[in-house]
């Protein structure tokens, strides 16, 4: 088992690293800037980059080699993006390319040019590629290379000139230049002196806040989100404990897919505020534009704190950012961060309940990181997998002999009181199955092996009734055959359905305390079995309770006697049921009631997430 988790855990991370590092970087083509959120470097690059050939003629190949020069700090590079262009204009792509070592180097299409760009293919650490470049039949009289090289999320150089080619014979044109392709726009941030308060929650700003009502001053388990209207701006506050990052959203659903977010990185010793834009459930991508203001943090005792000011309304080309003079759901998340690239959030996002006026009047905002239809399917699981179904199987393995002479709706208690705790178990699973495909829309991916165990028990759950449809009389021939199949599918059942309720409790989307509940599932499954085993050795005869109340009545009737004679007492068989089925009466008595008790628990910790 530990090593299937260590498996899930490996590639999950490799998923995480492919997503944001395998080159394929066609959407910076054109200005070839990579969307790390972070300012290119503008020293001179550590970088050595070489053509073979100085003059070509169309159709010849020219060998690009890009190797780490001499430098004082690090001695690799991680990705990179070759091109090559008109040297007349440096808008106009020109050739094509050819890999040499396809492990290191990838072909990009860009302006819908095949073939124009070469990229890495993975974030490890390099110290030379080499690719060709093909000159075109229409080649212009001289071809400039362009690189963008990366160390890492914080030091990358955009555009560096490489070497200029000329084709032979033909007179070169007028180069354009490449001043301010590497300068870009930067901005500061100030330390906040003093951390948040909710202090004016629901009067002077609206808060969002989890735990509900907490106080982000003085509770390092706070995460919270203020935002309060200041003219034509908008100021938020953000807080909350994390490794990497804390993050809000503006949605217009509670579905996450183009959202507009809003980051606060830690960056080692300080924390970097981004804006970026999510499409799908994919990475942020970071604006390049600079949208926020009067920036400040503070990082103490791993909680994070930013607070910034951003304008009600943005250019009409900035189609990324929401306008704030509407009403959105809001999001909660927090989570690590490796170098400035932050990782999928550790839990569930808190999602307001209602959508909110990002500048009406101030209020308290109720959220959960539970949506309604995953409370109810681990409600409904707990209910039909902890309750229902152990009451069913304590009836019919013990209760037979029980009221022989009573009947409901001309069958015996016990069987009928089976049936119907089963048929409910049968109903409460198929519905709770269902919910989590409405929810999600189809299968997810980030369940883990979870859900492929809810699939066992649905086909489980539904062979049970299926089988006893078709069962044999009682005194017929192979009816011990139906009971060994009826009994070995319904304890197969049971069993894979509490492993995938331990499991379930610990899911992103239904995140019960921890441990304690897992200690209280734990208590509950054992309080069946002590139950079952107490029953089942009384059953064996190892229990005689019957016998022991007769000692009893006979030691009494022996002592009160005037005669001093021995009193003989010949006992009741019908008396001797009575005891023996009180017994059992009271030992389900006492399990229902711990049984019901940390059921009622369970189901008031997830109407209050």
């Amino acid at each position: 088992m530990k090593m299937w988790i260590v498996l899930l855990l490996l590639l999950i991370h490799s998923e995480t690293v492919i997503c944001y590092s395998d080159g394929n970087v066609e959407a910076a083509c054109e200005d070839m800037t990579p969307q790390h959120g972070y300012d290119p470097k503008t020293t001179d690059p550590p970088f050595i980059i070489t053509a073979d050939k100085s003059q070509f003629s169309p159709g010849d190949e020219v060998k690009v080699t890009l190797t780490m020069g001499s430098s004082e700090g690090k001695k690799y590079f991680k990705g990179f993006l070759i091109e090559a262009r008109n040297a007349g204009n440096l808008d106009e792509l020109v050739g094509s390319f050819k890999l040499i070592n396809p492990d290191l180097s990838q072909l990009l299409r860009c302006n819908n040019k095949r073939n124009s760009a070469v990229s890495h293919t993975s974030g490890h650490h390099k110290t030379e590629v080499q690719v060709i470049w093909v000159a075109p039949p229409d080649s212009p009289s001289s071809v400039q290379f362009l690189l963008t090289v990366a160390q890492g999320m914080h030091d990358y150089w955009v555009k560096i000139p490489g070497p200029l080619v000329s084709q032979n014979g033909v007179a070169p044109s007028s180069q354009t230049t490449l001043g301010g392709s590497i300068q870009s726009e930067t901005t500061t941030s100030s330390i906040l002196s003093r951390p948040f308060t909710s202090e004016g929650c629901g009067i002077e700003k609206s808060c969002l806040r989890d735990p509900e009502g907490c106080e982000p001053q003085n509770d390092a388990a706070c995460h919270f989100l203020s935002f309060r209207a200041e003219g034509n701006s908008v100021m938020f506050e953000l807080s909350g404990p994390a490794e990497g990052y804390v993050s809000f959203a503006l949605s217009l659903d509670k579905w996450m897919g183009n959202d507009d977010v809003y980051l606060c990185i830690r960056d080692s010793d300080r924390v970097d505020i981004k804006a970026a834009y999510v499409v799908g459930r994919t990475h942020p991508q970071i604006s390049s534009q600079n949208v926020l203001k009067d920036r400040a943090w503070r990082l103490s005792d791993g909680v994070i704190q930013c607070s910034f000011r951003r304008e009600v309304h943005q250019p009409p080309e900035d189609l990324n950012r929401f306008s704030l003079d509407q009403m959105y759901y809001l999001f909660m998340a927090h989570g690590r961060a490796d170098d400035g690239r932050t990782h999928r959030h550790d839990r569930q996002p808190l999602i307001s309940a209602s959508q909110t006026d990002m500048t009406g009047s101030p209020k308290e905002i109720g959220g959960s990181r539970s949506p309604l239809l995953i409370k109810f399917h681990g409600a409904l699981m707990l209910i039909a997998w902890t309750s229902t179904v152990s009451a069913g199987v304590i009836m019919a393995r013990y209760f037979k002999p029980d009221w022989p002479e009573q009947n409901i709706l001309g069958q015996k208690v016990w069987f009928q009181l089976h049936r119907i705790l089963m048929s409910l178990t049968v109903l409460l699973t198929l519905v709770a199955f269902v919910l989590p495909f409405i929810y999600r829309g189809g299968w997810s991916k980030r369940a883990g092996i979870h859900p492929y165990l809810g699939c066992v028990v649905m086909a489980l759950t539904l062979i049970q009734p299926v089988m006893a449809l078709f069962r044999p009389a009682p005194d017929a021939a192979r009816r011990y055959i139906f009971n060994w199949m009826h009994f070995g599918t319904g304890t197969a059942a049971q069993i894979v359905a509490v492993v995938t309720v331990f499991l379930g409790i610990h899911q992103q989307a239904l995140f019960l305390p921890s441990p304690w509940a897992t200690g209280l599932l734990a208590f509950t499954v054992i309080w069946f079995v002590l139950a079952d085993l107490v029953l089942e050795i009384h059953r064996r005869g190892f229990l005689p309770v019957g016998k022991y109340f007769k000692n009893v009545k006979i030691y009494t009737e022996h002592i009160n006697s005037e005669d001093k004679e021995e009193v003989v007492f010949v006992p009741d068989q019908s008396e001797t049921l009575s005891n023996e089925s009180l017994f059992k009466n009271v030992v389900l008595a006492v399990y229902l009631c711990g049984n019901l008790g940390c059921l009622c628990v369970f189901l008031w910790t997830i109407i209050a997430l």
